[in-house]
């Protein structure tokens, strides 16, 4: 039941973890082939839209294989 209390901040956590990987890992893909002005306020909002968009879903497999194996144990 303690768990159950902490699980909005453990989400917030994550998902803030997974942005912040995925904005780290985008720093190497070249958006210089794609974009015209890379550098412009368009392209770092496009990097910072693909980050949010691609940490939440990770975050979100996380979370949800985390719910999973912790209602294994109800199972047993």
């Amino acid at each position: 039941m303690a768990a159950a209390r902490y699980m909005g901040l453990i989400n917030i956590f994550v998902y803030l973890l997974f942005i912040a990987l995925s904005w780290w890992a985008l720093q190497q893909f070249r958006f210089d082939v794609l974009l015209r002005q890379p550098k412009s306020a368009q392209g770092k909002m496009l990097q910072i839209f693909l980050s949010i968009a691609l940490g939440y879903e990770l975050a979100r497999f996380f979370l949800d294989y985390l719910q999973y194996s912790l209602g294994l144990q109800r199972m047993f």
